[in-house]
């Protein structure tokens, strides 16, 4: 891509696209576009169709979506998957018929089946029952990957898809009731360090295993992808079958996790695995060798993503109280 490329970055403000921001920026590109939620309902077809006929974006990097933990996707199943078609469809049609040159939509690995192999790959898309828990949203996501594919088959457009594993970082979210467990952990240690406590209480017997992805790592992944030549990118997926999973190919426990948590903060309690409490799926790895032969593999070692992380955590946590 050119630096002087228009790049419309849908979602610019979340843990992803603010991450987009600061790697397209650090690069030299100099023509990004970005839009609050405020100021662009992209639910509403009429006002997306009326932006991108007056920005006219040569590239596009799809990242808005309505996302939240369990508790909110059981609460609010139609929310979920209602505002992400809404928002898959308005801003895929839009770049269609604007004539954007390259779209990234980014998606999630919860589009697998909940019975998938482990490490699960692209070609488990569609091969069993989704977790329920997510069963909405993760049906809009695949919505998402398919209208890509629909638009390249019937209109020759490039229209690309991307897979992460779970993410973590700056601008994560820390809500007490609705963040994901590294920002649960997060904040939980660091309470437990001011406050003196002797011990820190962790959900499960800490044995569950997950992969973990560093969302800088992310978005350069992202923008490697956007950027691939599009005999690379065809010869190494299918029209079908055309997105691709992002993640690190390794994973922890649970247990692992919290001791390397607990080190990055600072706390010298004990901790306290809650066995009354659920450990979700035993294990959540994706297998990564199709952008691995692209040429593409994180860098980010967990601890060092954790420092960062925590590092702007506490420098967020100082600005809220002036």
């Amino acid at each position: 891509m050119e630096k002087s490329a228009k790049i419309y970055i849908a979602g610019h403000t979340g843990l992803v696209g603010s991450a987009l921001m600061r790697q397209l920026e650090s690069r030299g590109f100099t023509n990004l576009i970005s839009k609050t939620q405020q100021q662009l309902d992209l639910t509403n077809q009429a006002l997306v169709q009326k932006f991108f006929q007056q920005t006219q974006p040569d590239y596009v990097i799809l990242a808005a979506a309505k996302v939240g933990g369990i508790y909110a996707n059981n609460t609010y199943p139609a929310d979920f998957i209602y505002q992400n078609m809404m928002i898959e469809a308005n801003v895929i049609n839009a770049a269609y018929e604007q004539k954007v040159r390259r779209l990234l939509f980014l998606g999630s690995t919860c589009i697998y089946p909940q019975a998938a192999a482990q490490p699960m790959s692209e070609n488990a898309l569609l091969t069993g029952v989704l977790e329920p828990t997510n069963e909405p949203y993760a049906l809009a996501k695949i919505a998402g990957i398919k209208l890509c594919e629909s638009y390249n088959r019937q209109h020759g457009t490039d229209f690309r898809s991307l897979m992460p594993t779970n993410l973590y970082g700056i601008n994560d979210n820390f809500h007490p009731d609705n963040s994901h467990v590294i920002p649960a952990l997060m904040q939980r240690f660091h309470q437990a360090k001011i406050s003196k406590q002797p011990q820190v209480a962790v959900w499960g017997s800490g044995r569950a295993l997950r992969e973990f992805l560093y969302v800088d790592d992310m978005a350069a992944a992202a923008i490697f992808v956007l950027e691939l030549a599009v005999k690379i990118y065809q010869e190494n997926t299918t029209p079908m079958l055309s997105h691709i999973n992002v993640g690190t190919g390794s994973e922890v426990t649970i247990r692992q996790l919290a001791e390397v948590m607990k080190q990055v903060v600072g706390f010298t309690g004990e901790l306290e695995f809650d066995t009354s409490k659920p450990d979700g799926t035993p294990r959540k790895l994706i297998d990564i060798s199709r952008l691995e032969k692209m040429g593409w593999r994180a860098e980010t070692e967990l601890e060092t993503g954790l420092e960062t992380t925590y590092k702007w955590y506490l420098k967020s946590l100082n600005l809220s109280k002036n």
